[in-house]
């Protein structure tokens, strides 16, 4: 089973897509079994976080752009 949805996203930063997933599991009927969630875009990732604690985000964050610089 195939659910496709798309978002809107700002040019660069972290988005929370939980609710967008939860809700095609839940649209799809199925109780259990695998979720896999993939982004074709070549400039994009998928992390996963268990967001309990905010500071994990801005680090990242942090992290990528010592790693990246933007010039």
């Amino acid at each position: 089973m195939l659910f496709d949805f798309k978002l809107s996203t700002p040019s660069q930063g972290l988005i929370d897509i939980t609710g967008e997933v939860q809700a095609a599991i839940t649209e799809s009927g199925v109780n259990e079994g695998f979720c896999i969630v993939f982004c074709p875009h070549t400039t994009a990732a998928v992390t996963i976080n268990e967001n309990a604690d905010p500071d994990v985000k801005s680090d990242f964050v942090m992290g990528l752009d010592k790693a990246f610089p933007r010039s």
